[in-house]
């Protein structure tokens, strides 16, 4: 198993990676951010995915994800009003998260922003609920227009919210049902 892993190009093994980080932020979350993600994710890795050797990436979504959870979850309550964090399934908040990161905080010649919303498209269709892609594609889609569509050519400045800021995040869409 962990040749063919190898073998997966880059945005294969990025799939299969934040894919971990969702079951290991799932399990963080479970128990109410109580242990330490790196024992987590090493457990996982070892479970799901022997043999793949992109652990930094993994750790780089967690680690960010747990540092700027507070703000995410602001993102996320203004975002989608109609649906409180406590009340979000699980995996949807948890994909919300790792997307809303890699969307304001990650590198974009690394990860492009509409690259972050696909990724978290398919981590919600593949984990998540019957509604959960077309849920986690609207709240993602409403913050994407919020900072200015960064990666269009006649991109208009971005907001505040890239600095973290929710209050600079206006609701202009009522995204779909989570599952």
């Amino acid at each position: 198993r962990g040749r063919r892993i190898a073998l997966l190009k880059p945005m294969a093994a990025r799939q299969l990676g934040r894919g971990i980080a969702l079951q290991s932020l799932y399990e963080w979350d479970f128990y109410g951010r109580e242990g330490n993600l790196e024992t987590i994710v090493d457990r996982d890795l070892e479970e799901f995915a022997p043999g793949f050797n992109e652990r930094d990436f993994v750790l780089k979504i967690l680690h960010g994800v747990s540092s700027k959870i507070k703000e995410l979850d602001e993102i996320i309550t203004v975002s989608a009003p109609e649906w409180p964090i406590e009340k979000l399934p699980m995996v949807d908040r948890n994909v919300l998260r790792i997307g809303l990161f890699e969307l304001l905080y990650a590198d974009r010649n690394e990860v492009p922003p509409r690259v972050a919303i696909n990724e978290a498209i398919e981590l919600a269709k593949n984990y998540g609920g019957i509604n959960s892609g077309k849920f986690i594609n609207g709240v993602l889609g409403t913050v994407y227009r919020e900072i200015g569509e960064p990666d269009k050519k006649t991109a208009k400045p971005a907001s505040n919210a890239l600095q973290g800021d929710a209050g600079g995040l206006l609701k202009e869409e009522k995204p779909n049902e989570p599952s």
